[in-house]
């Protein structure tokens, strides 16, 4: 226990405070149960270590870190270690990777239900689901998911400058104003490419030279070991899983043909369909609906993304074409604040009102003629004019 106790000092000690993601304020510590999740490699980590560094800094004592991935638990209880932490005044348990302890589930309700004064966070793979099992921690937990870093938060690393993230309805309408302001300070095409290729993932920090590698090793962790553990799929299906997502890093965004696609894979429709449902779950694709009422396991999508242009660049075996990273970018930082769905007329619908076309600067509005609330967001260009917005402004959105 003292080795955990010793473990936690350290890795406080090495956490850099340099920048501390806005997100870490939007969460709301004080409750008695708080859930992170999201996609390996986020900085759901590094985000708990600084909070905790921020916020016990002048008591250290009252707060403590463990990863329940640790050999430690492989023959203690968690729920003895907890006993013990708090009968020496601990306050604050802060557990990390969680779905790695067997029941976790029931274990986090153990805790909450024994230690009324205990505030308790976890941190866990975006496949946790607090509805499962023996255990139903959706009513008592507080859940939140951490995305990757948008444009802006990787500007800000890069730069060492602080920028504000702005609505949708603000973006829309004061375009011209806010890419004025960003410009005046900095060249946002010295940065935009190196961002959809290595700038989503915070452990690009670690090392540009293997960071394609270190997101080919966090894919398979996910196939490997997250969905057989979480999703309780056969080890022996992996395969086709990993086939099915070679085809869509290939071809996204593409509008899939359910039929042709399980019949080359080797599985059903309905196994199909679900195998994407979890992929999507796993933060490594996106689907696009022409509604969000009523989706569910037996509903197709309408059009198929990879998560992230990170992965288009790290998965795909060619060089993706510009348009289909545009794309790719545009759905990933629209998602993290608001509904996107599938547009017959366009590319996408946000939030049931915003249509919005992707295209290089030459994009013209006549595919938009005639819809009320249409834009273009165009690469290439620093300033906008009317309704053709920068594409690279819609990485400010949060």
């Amino acid at each position: 226990m003292d080795r955990l106790y010793e473990f936690y000092r350290r890795r406080l000690q090495y956490t850099d405070m340099t920048l501390v993601r806005e997100f870490e304020t939007a969460v709301s510590w004080d409750a008695r149960l708080v859930g992170i999740k999201g996609a390996r490699g986020c900085g759901k980590t590094t985000l708990i270590l600084q909070h905790i560094k921020k916020t016990f800094q002048n008591n250290l004592d009252v707060a403590l870190y463990v990863s329940l991935d640790n050999l430690y638990f492989a023959n203690n209880l968690l729920l003895e270690f907890v006993d013990t932490f708090v009968k020496h005044g601990g306050t604050h348990i802060f557990l990390d990777e969680v779905h790695k302890y067997p029941d976790w589930a029931v274990a986090i309700k153990n805790l909450y239900d024994e230690f009324p004064m205990l505030h308790i966070v976890f941190t866990g793979s975006s496949l946790l689901e607090l509805e499962r099992g023996k255990a139903d921690l959706s009513r008592r937990a507080l859940m939140y998911e951490l995305p990757g870093l948008s444009f802006r938060e990787y500007l800000e690393i890069e730069t060492k400058m602080t920028f504000p993230a702005f609505s949708i309805t603000d973006l829309l309408d004061k375009h011209g104003q806010i890419a004025q302001e960003i410009v005046s300070h900095i060249k946002p095409f010295m940065y935009f490419s190196d961002y959809l290729k290595i700038g989503y993932y915070p452990y690009y920090l670690e090392g540009v030279g293997d960071y394609s590698m270190r997101l080919e090793e966090t894919v398979l962790v996910i196939l490997e070991q997250e969905l057989p553990m979480l999703r309780g799929i056969e080890p022996a299906y992996i395969p086709k899983i990993k086939q099915l997502l070679s085809i869509i890093a290939q071809s996204a965004p593409f509008v899939p043909n359910i039929t042709k696609l399980s019949e080359r894979i080797g599985i059903n429709r309905q196994t199909f369909i679900t195998y994407i449902t979890y992929l999507e779950q796993a933060n490594l694709i996106r689907l696009l609906y022409r509604s969000t009422t009523g989706i569910g396991l037996l509903q197709k999508p309408d059009k198929i993304f990879l998560d992230n242009t990170n992965l288009m660049y790290t998965l795909g075996y060619n060089n993706p074409s510009m348009g289909t990273v545009r794309e790719t970018f545009l759905a990933s930082q629209l998602s993290q604040v608001s509904t996107v769905t599938f547009s017959p007329q366009s590319d996408f619908l946000v939030d049931g009102t915003y249509t919005i076309e992707v295209g290089g600067k030459k994009k013209s509005r006549r595919q938009l003629q005639g819809i009320e609330d249409a834009y273009i967001a165009s690469d290439d260009i620093e300033f906008g004019f009317g309704r053709k917005i920068p594409l690279w402004l819609f990485g400010f959105l949060y």
